[in-house]
């Protein structure tokens, strides 16, 4: 007001327009209220504001106007052109045309008056300032909640349920009549029941002052005034625009909604603060618009008003958001993903409204489109970390198929849409697969058809999700052809997909050669085949996998500060790209890269960071993982109850998924060396004995059946059984190959060497050395079946 001589506040009913403006005009000499709410005819509108500043008697309607002296208009400005005066116009929005032409023509004659004009839109009028009054932030909307409950309840305690207050002054999105409504349902209701009852809000909020206004007293009047001064085209798009939900763009609105011209009532609809503008944000140009929850739920009452109507907006809102996704899908495999990415996560509560139709609503629901949108959705899902909702919506979508019973027909036009679909949901589900859930019959044999759907050489099998066939080898209770389906993957790849397939399918194959036993043949072509296709297609998320896949082979041959350099830019990408699912399991490596170079300081705070991330993005492995490192770290400082208490509760977050047999021999291994500060070496030994056969079984890869074979030597070192102890620690040698022990395990290892070699001479020593490295895996087995025999 100190730069305008007309200031304009807006808002929707109910946000304090009112009482800002009267607070405002406070401290102003002449401050003058007039209230239009009452005024039935704009042509009262002059006559209004003569009785308010009671410059003679009302002018009524009916008069007949004799002379220019009885023009109300002219008596004002006869008043106000001499003099320094604030006119309050309180409740332009239902004349808004006479309120604007007269505060007009007042300003242009009457120099020292200023106007502060409360409306629903603005005067537009030249050189308004439009001020929106905002809703209350939570703090504010907390204090009046609480104030206007002492009122109707005196000695009412905000602190006995914050919770509830905070529902409900958030979901009545800080309008302040609407909290005060609540407030004053004090009297029958306790926070939590307002809070619960919020739904069907427009029949709890009643009974408000009966000082006010009449539309004031109840929130459902508040609203229905902004509705009736609405055009018919105006109510028509927002009816429609309820079918969206959490915002939408222009786009998106002239897509569903059906009168012409919808970008002119859109702009109606935000100027009568029945819709909110705002930028779009970070990589989402243009605007975006939103309804309040109260708006919304009102206009949503309408729409179903016209059923007919607010269906075909329904239908148009899907078909949108399939358009959107299935443009967007592609991209997320490029170096354009970022943007898309983005407004995906912008159009979330959108997309995720049009999955809850398509696979719920009994007119809307099709198995044709909700398949559509959660195939191209898939990838989305997985990259972002929305595993778990992605495989809710798809066991949402699996009812709408025909009964696994029913045979597959490969003419039927839906064959491979139902095929993708059930090879999607086995895919989402299999990192949370409770170890140990026993397979029946019936899931193994649909499994298997799946897996042979996708297993021979097709199209399908080579672009998304059929690449991911061999995932579904999970369900089946084990990984033991899994190198094989995935060499399958690769020439199947080779010869029918595009190099975005190829190279996460080679990516794959080299994080598998890395976890299993015998596979690093090959493992470099495929990584430097599989970096050379990431950086040609641009995509993070792929070049991230990529990088750990080289930083995880680094770290096994011992080259650590190779293997820190690719975690790092591994975990960068990640960070980039949002994969957040992933990004908690890389910081945990570079805290085990730390911890294997023996920088204990790092380590420590690298798990730090690991653990918080893996708790905010939900991502167990992760958290399993640091409670394993954790327990090394722990056990080394001579804590062995806290070793125990870490062990423990990392295996016990473990079963909460499908751990890979590499961590479950981790977790044995770490498990067998408290077992040994606990009961003694030969205790110890006798559960590695169990450990080692569990890993030679499931093919754990060399570097940690040579982990655990290097324990056994310490154990038999400790129990006194020196030539045993080199024996194994030569066979562990020869598996390692060119794989370099971590610091941690070679401090333990050199000094029993040096002590077996001072304590049996060096021609023993050697020999022993030349036995032990001839050894084959159930030798060594035997070797430490007999320390776990004398215990």
């Amino acid at each position: 007001m100190q730069g305008a001589r007309l200031v304009t506040l807006t808002g929707p009913g109910g946000s304090g327009k009112t009482r800002l403006a009267e607070e405002a005009a406070a401290a102003a000499p002449q401050a003058w209220l007039v209230e239009l709410a009452p005024l039935d005819d704009p042509r009262a509108v002059p006559g209004a504001v003569v009785s308010a500043l009671d410059l003679r008697e009302t002018v009524l309607l009916t008069n007949e106007l004799s002379s220019s002296h009885d023009d109300p208009t002219r008596l004002l400005i006869e008043h106000c052109a001499h003099r320094s005066l604030l006119l309050i116009l309180d409740n332009c929005e239902h004349v808004i045309d006479a309120a604007a032409e007269l505060t007009e023509t007042l300003l242009t004659h009457c120099p020292g008056l200023t106007i502060l004009a409360t409306s629903r839109e603005p005067l537009g009028v030249p050189g308004e300032s439009v001020r929106p009054v905002e809703p209350l932030p939570p703090d504010p909307a907390h204090r009046l909640f609480a104030e206007r409950a002492a009122a109707v309840r005196p000695g009412f305690d905000p602190s006995q349920d914050p919770q509830a207050i905070a529902e409900i002054c958030r979901r009545l999105d800080g309008l302040p009549l609407a909290i005060e409504l609540a407030a004053a349902r004090l009297r029958l209701l306790a926070p939590r029941q307002i809070a619960d009852r919020l739904d069907d809000r427009f029949r709890l909020l009643t009974g408000g002052s009966r000082t006010v206004l009449p539309r004031q007293q109840a929130l459902r009047a508040v609203v229905d005034w902004s509705w009736d001064l609405l055009d018919d085209r105006e109510r028509t798009v927002l009816r429609e625009v309820s079918v969206f939900a959490g915002g939408w763009d222009l786009e998106a609105a002239e897509a569903v909604c059906s009168p012409p011209d919808v970008a002119d009532a859109v702009g109606s609809l935000v100027d009568k603060s029945l819709l909110i503008a705002a930028p779009g944000g970070r990589g989402v140009p243009g605007m975006r618009y939103r309804m309040l929850e109260t708006i919304g739920e009102y206009a949503t009452e309408r729409a179903a008003e016209t059923p007919a109507l607010r269906l075909a907006a329904q239908r148009r809102h899907i078909a949108y958001v399939r358009a959107l996704v299935e443009a967007a899908d592609p991209m997320l495999r490029t170096g354009e993903q970022l943007p898309w990415i983005q407004r995906l996560e912008t159009e979330l509560d959108n997309i995720r409204a049009a999955l809850a139709r398509v696979t719920g609503a009994p007119d809307l629901a099709d198995e044709e489109t909700a398949i559509a949108l959660t195939l191209n959705l898939g990838w989305f899902w997985w990259l972002r970390n929305y595993r778990p909702e992605g495989s809710g919506w798809a066991e949402r979508v699996l009812v709408l198929l025909p009964d696994r019973a029913v045979p597959d027909d490969p003419a039927d036009p839906m064959y491979w849409p139902r095929m993708n679909m059930r090879l999607l949901a086995l895919f989402l589900t299999v990192e949370n697969r409770p170890q140990g859930l026993v397979i029946t019959d019936e899931e193994r044999a649909y499994v298997e058809r799946v897996r042979d759907a996708f297993s021979s050489p097709t199209p399908q099998g080579a672009r998304f999700p059929g690449i991911i066939w061999p995932f579904s080898l999970f369900h089946l209770g084990g990984v033991s052809d899994a190198r094989a389906a995935l060499d399958s993957a690769v020439v199947n790849c080779r010869r029918f997909g595009g190099e975005w397939e190829l190279g996460v399918t080679l990516m794959f194959r080299a994080h598998m050669a890395v976890d299993m036993h015998g596979n690093m043949r090959g493992l470099d072509d495929d990584l430097t085949e599989a970096l050379d296709i990431s950086r040609r297609v641009g995509d993070r998320w792929m070049r991230a996998q990529v990088c750990s896949a080289v930083g995880e082979a680094a770290m096994a041959r011992g080259r650590f500060d190779e293997a820190k350099e690719e975690y790092e830019e591994a975990l960068r990408l990640a960070y980039e790209v949002g994969a957040y699912a992933e990004s908690p399991f890389l910081t945990a490596r570079l805290a085990e890269i730390a911890y294997r170079s023996g920088d204990r300081e790092t380590a420590e705070k690298t798990l730090d960071v690991a653990s918080e991330e893996a708790e905010q993005y939900a991502v167990v492995d992760t958290t399993a993982f640091v409670g394993l490192l954790r327990a090394h770290l722990a056990l080394a400082d001579g804590e062995v109850a806290r070793a125990r208490d870490l062990c423990d509760g990392a295996r016990d977050v473990s079963k909460e998924g499908t751990p890979p047999p590499q961590f479950e021999a981790a977790l044995g291994l770490i498990d067998v060396r408290i077992t040994a500060a606990e009961a003694g070496p030969r205790v110890g030994l006798a559960l590695l004995l169990v450990v080692l056969r569990d890993a030679v079984a499931a093919s754990c890869a060399e570097a940690v059946t040579a982990s655990l074979v290097d324990a056994g030597a310490e154990l038999m070192a400790r129990s006194g059984d020196l030539p045993c102890a080199v024996r194994l620690f030569a066979a562990s040698d020869v598996l390692r190959d060119v794989q370099v022990r971590p610091m941690p395990e070679r401090a333990e290892y050199e000094a029993v060497s040096a002590g077996a070699r001072e304590a049996l001479g060096d021609v023993r020593y050697e020999a022993e050395r030349a036995a032990g490295a001839a050894l084959a895996h159930e030798e060594i087995l035997a070797e430490l079946a007999s320390g776990a025999d004398a215990a």
